[in-house]
């Protein structure tokens, strides 16, 4: 897979472009003046897309740099003897790499928009000292008297020569950038931008790149400023406003920040649009802004994009999800990268009474897992058991409050993420985690890269080493990818970004693989294919596996361990798990809850919410396929199946939050599908979403007036506060306190009335028992019994015995379908029936 090359090398356009420059300033009744210019503010939008176009990282405040850069060369050149131009140039770029390496230290720790709002604040304090300092910086009347020196007997005060001396730097810069951004650092930096998570899971410490980018950055706009100090021949606190700043991101934007050369064409737009309407109005970056904000709605690649957005739109590329499902796939060996060396040394990653709480919450308590070399050992558990809090302690996502992690003998327990990949932890994501606007060929090359010695280097060229590109080769032809390696990551069916997310985790050949749920969403034929992959790996890699298609892990796994409400509930083989009474429990339910014996079904009548064929996809996943069912009035319906059958989105697409692809939701005649939310709700559904969902920090009744606010529609039974503490008497006594401040099981009431405190005809609770002490648990399940009298209710919950109690009908789920339907009774009472619908 050699690397592509483009058509017109960058600097070659760049030089072509310096030389047309002149030329066509004059034909349009400019200067060589404002070529000049252009060229400096070329130089600074080009820097600052390092890093926001590049990483990912916007700043706000850019103008800081190139403010500081023009002063430290004006300070530097006034002190030299004579006039002096290159000297002080290098020195104020040298002084501001340092100057931008201690801020960038402090400020590179802060995400997103506090990042963002550091370099807002950056630029305003800046502006401030720039202003207020007169005795070093000339205050409001600027710092002048530095002059254009005679260089190598050119006189750079002819216009011309000027602007030939600034086109010679921006080139050598230019091409110093190309090179940079084509490097492994550089590579890296795009990886950052698309996926900081999965970057820091490869093991790349992606604090050190983004501070390499943002020294850089700021040295290259602060060399624009120095230029600019010599253009004007002296300069002001204004390049260093707030103001100043947005204009740079502006041209950025405009021009294209994920085209190399896109921010020098929008600062010739900037240049031209300011020289032409400044004729006309005082107000021409009021105009200036309106045409920013319709390149942000209509053109989101700038200028350099437009000519790519339209071929799109008339010359569609092919049907990759119609190319992946009709691809034939080979079995092949596994790559001999990926080989085991020597014999068996027993443990791989073991794991010892691991701790981890969440406030009064202990999510992992005591877990111990034991990993040997060359086996496939399964973690499963039901929902909220704390496997993925266990699986996050071993990857260094979360640190454990006590316990010890060890890595093939290394104790990894409180590392950085990033470290503990780099010694040889290798995962793949429960919701597929790659570098969706990169090829598919460039995600394993940076998985790959991960691990070899040249990836901080800033010169050499990524695509250009052979080592790394042979490794890729293997392991896409392994996965099934070959041929597609030029394909974006994110237009790949489901299936394939599914295969690819694998290949990245072996791609720097861990020592031990976790794979989390990777054949979730998949089809029988795609479910079959992954989990062959990886019983495959399994014999020469260590593989711990995270899954809820309980068949198939019994038919992968070497050995099994069981989690149950954040302990381990049993630590053995397949056929213990599969034999074991407590294990079957936690999936069927024992059949001998006493507070299940006290349910009270009422009177049915007629249907008030009927679905039909109801489809739900995330991305590329189809969730729900054809859904049909009704919910009758005075009833209370459990929906049950497997984890990951697609219960909990069938719950978010009846209240919208999961956007229904085709089908119907019909609420006593009205049609749901398609209305948003908020429109759902007032319509009569009420939703508790498992985890509760309060607002933290209000109290108790005003997450009830939140509640009712905008739901008092007269669409159902309209709900009083006494009313609903007639329900839930403990609130009574909780009404002022803040909503984080309750315990549990008083939470789950809260969310419950704060969904009934608007006009409710259908009631959606998920997991209302999930982590509740069984007193609470008792109250609740009495309540919902009692609800049953003025609303349906439809129920998800993992205690089977007593949802199956509780509710009048079961609707049954298996990936995705409905393939049960009946009374509950039967369900309750004859558990061969349960295991038959329910179990394995």
């Amino acid at each position: 897979m050699p690397a592509r090359h483009p058509l017109f090398h960058p600097l070659t356009i760049a030089l072509a472009a310096a030389v047309v420059l002149p030329l066509l300033m004059q034909a349009v009744g400019l200067t060589t003046t404002s070529a000049t210019e252009v060229v400096i503010f070329a130089l600074a939008c080009m820097g600052l897309n390092l890093l926001a176009g590049y990483t990912g990282l916007v700043s706000f405040g850019h103008g800081a740099w190139f403010g500081f850069g023009a002063y430290a060369a004006a300070l530097i050149a006034l002190a030299l003897p004579g006039h002096a131009f290159v000297l002080p140039l290098i020195l104020s770029v040298a002084l501001t790499a340092v100057v931008a390496l201690l801020f960038g230290w402090l400020m590179l720790r802060r995400r997103g928009v506090y990042f963002s709002l550091m370099t807002l604040a950056l630029s305003a304090l800046g502006f401030t000292v720039a202003f207020r300092w007169t005795s070093v910086t000339g205050g409001e009347n600027g710092l002048g008297g530095v002059e254009r020196p005679v260089l190598l007997g050119i006189d750079l005060n002819d216009n011309l020569y000027f602007y030939i001396a600034v086109v010679i730097i921006a080139l050598l810069v230019i091409g110093a950038m190309w090179r940079f951004v084509n490097s492994p650092l550089g590579r890296v930096l795009e990886a950052i931008r698309e996926n900081e998570t999965r970057a820091t899971a490869l093991g790349y410490s992606t604090l050190r790149y983004k501070l390499a980018a943002f020294v850089l950055s700021a040295s290259v706009t602060a060399l624009a400023g120095g230029l600019l100090l010599y253009k004007n021949r002296l300069t002001s606190a204004e390049p260093m406003s707030i103001i100043f700043s947005g204009e740079l991101l502006a041209m950025t934007v405009i021009g294209g920040m994920r085209g190399f050369l896109g921010p020098a064409l929008g600062a010739l737009f900037y240049i031209m649009f300011r020289e032409y309407l400044s004729i006309y109005t005082q107000n021409w970056l009021f105009w200036f802004g309106l045409v920013f904000v319709g390149f942000v709605l209509f053109a989101r690649d700038g200028l350099i994009g437009i000519g790519r957005q339209v071929s799109a739109r008339l010359f569609p590329g092919p049907d990759l999800e119609a190319a992946m499902a009709e691809r034939r796939v080979e079995t092949l060996p596994l790559p001999e990268m990926l080989r085991a060396r020597g014999d068996s040394d027993g443990s791989v990653l073991k794991a010892q009474e691991l701790v981890k709480s969440f406030g009064a919450f202990k999510a992992v308590d005591g877990v111990g897992i034991d990993v040997r070399d060359r086996s496939l050992h399964a973690l499963i558990g039901p929902n909220g058991a704390g496997k993925t809090t266990a699986f996050n302690l071993l990857t260094g996502m979360l640190t454990p409050d006590s316990g010890n992690v060890t890595l093939a003998g290394q104790q990894v327990a409180g590392l950085p993420a990033e470290r503990i990949a780099e010694m040889g932890m290798g995962r793949s994501f429960q919701i597929t985690s790659l570098f969706p606007d990169l090829s598919v060929e460039e995600n394993i090359r940076l998985a790959i890269q991960a691990g070899d010695p040249s990836r901080m280097n800033p010169w050499l060229r990524a695509g250009d080493i052979e080592r790394i590109n042979d490794k890729a080769r293997q392991i896409l032809a392994w996965v099934g990818l070959a041929g597609m390696e030029r394909a974006k990551a994110s237009s790949l069916s489901y299936g394939g970004q599914r295969l690819l997310d694998l290949g990245l985790a072996l791609a720097n050949h861990p020592r031990v693989l976790l794979a989390d749920e990777p054949l979730a969403g998949l089809s029988v034929a795609e479910r079959e294919r992954v989990g062959n992959l990886i019983k495959q790996v399994s014999a020469d890699i260590p593989v711990l596996l995270v899954e809820h298609d309980i068949d198939r892990v019994f038919n992968l796994a070497d050995h099994v361990t069981v989690m149950n409400e954040g302990s381990v509930l049993l630590d053995g083989t397949v056929a213990d798990a599969r034999a074991s009474d407590a294990v079957r429990e936690i999936y069927i339910g024992s059949g001998t809850a006493e507070v299940a014996a006290s349910a009270h079904p009422g009177e049915v009548g007629a249907s008030v919410c009927t679905l039909h064929k109801v489809n739900v996809h995330y991305g590329k996943s189809h969730i729900l396929h054809d859904a049909s069912f009704d919910i009758r009035k005075g009833e209370i319906l459990a929906l049950l199946g497997r984890n990951g059958a697609g219960k909990s989105t069938l719950l978010k697409s009846m209240i919208g939050i999961a956007p229904v692809s085709s089908g119907s939701i019909r609420l006593e005649g009205q049609e749901l599908a398609g209305l948003d939310s908020a429109a759902i709700a007032r319509a009569g559904i009420g939703y508790v979403p498992q985890g509760r969902g309060l607002f933290a920090g209000m109290t108790v009744r005003e997450n009830l007036e939140l509640g009712r606010i905008r739901r008092r529609t007269g669409a159902g039974s309209h709900w009083s506060d006494e009313q609903i503490l007639e329900f839930f008497p403990r609130l009574g006594e909780r009404m002022e306190t803040e909503a984080d401040r309750l315990s549990g099981g008083e939470q789950q009431m809260a969310a419950v009335a704060r969904a009934l405190s608007g006009d409710t005809r259908v009631l959606l609770l998920d997991e209302p028992f999930e982590g509740l002490a069984p007193a609470v648990v008792e109250q609740l399940f009495h309540s919902f019994d009692r609800l049953r009298e003025y609303l349906s209710i439809v129920i998800v919950d993992h205690n089977l015995d007593l949802a199956l109690a509780l509710s009048d009908r079961t609707v049954a789920l298996e990936m995705g379908r409905v393939f049960h339907e009946g009374p509950s009774r039967a369900l309750a009472e004859d558990l061969d029936l349960r295991r038959q619908v329910l179990w394995l």
